[in-house]
């Protein structure tokens, strides 16, 4: 394939952080990786940079949206260089990264430099990177585990995990990890009492917008978990059967696990 002149390629300066990294307290923000990655770029002479971030997104997660296009710059022979922080950075399946860094790179002639783990394809340093990819892929399976272990300890010492609670209930002001019933409580009493009796959601619906009823999506939960109404909904109090069967199966399972949880402890 026709290969440009290294200097009409520009420099990618790639950064990624996910939500496993902010949990292990990792101290790799997104930022911090710019100001690493622009300050070598600068010390070692690379210009015409360009940042590509991807923020939220697992290693083990290739499908990234500046990675991918990225990846397309470089088919394109439009990259030269691309630098990271280091090898977890690019991702942490030691297979898919190794295609990348072994395959790909070498193949459109990118020239491949992790900072922190003195990787630079230029000077063939890149005889220890296999394994250090084994170890990130093992890491993002052992921190995801460990993520996994701490919400489930939270949900069986009946601590709330999710985001915004179920239409009844608000988080606690003393407690952001426990739930109480809110001025809502009474209208989801109401539904179940009135499907106990036999109404469809059908009806059910039709009740709660006969006595203007908000549905969930007609109001927000701010910052002190109080219930704000939403202006951007037109019709606040036209509810649907589908949410009526929502909230109805949801408070059902939610019943369950909560005395599940409650036998478990006991």
């Amino acid at each position: 394939m026709a290969k440009k002149n290294q200097q009409d390629r520009f420099t990618a300066l790639y950064c990624r952080l996910s939500r496993d990294d902010e949990f292990s307290g990792d101290s790799a923000s997104n930022q911090t990786q710019k100001t690493m990655l622009t300050q070598y770029a600068k010390d070692n002479g690379f210009t015409n940079c360009q940042y590509f971030v991807d923020d939220g997104y697992s290693g083990t997660n290739f499908d990234r949206p500046d990675f991918t296009r990225m990846i397309d710059l470089i088919e394109q022979n439009r990259i030269g260089v691309v630098i990271v922080k280091d090898l977890s950075r690019m991702g942490r399946n030691y297979l898919q990264t190794g295609y990348y860094t072994e395959a790909i790179f070498p193949d459109y002639d990118v020239r491949f430099i992790a900072i922190n783990d003195n990787v630079d394809s230029a000077n063939g340093d890149n005889e220890f990177a296999p394994f250090k990819n084994i170890i990130n892929e093992w890491y993002a399976k052992d921190c995801s585990r460990k993520v996994r272990s701490a919400f489930r300890t939270k949900a069986m010492n009946g601590e709330y995990t999710g985001g915004y609670p179920a239409f009844g209930y608000s988080k606690s002001l003393e407690d952001r990890h426990k739930l109480m019933p809110d001025k809502f409580a009474p209208i989801v009493q109401k539904m179940f009492q009135m499907a106990l009796e036999g109404t469809t959601c059908f009806h059910i619906a039709k009740y709660l917008e006969a006595e203007k009823i908000p549905t969930p999506r007609a109001y927000l939960m701010d910052t002190e978990g109080k219930y704000v109404a939403n202006e951007r909904v037109k019709h606040p109090y036209s509810w649907a059967t589908t949410t009526v069967h929502q909230i109805l199966s949801n408070m059902s399972s939610f019943t369950k696990k909560a005395r599940s949880a409650k036998a478990f402890a006991e």
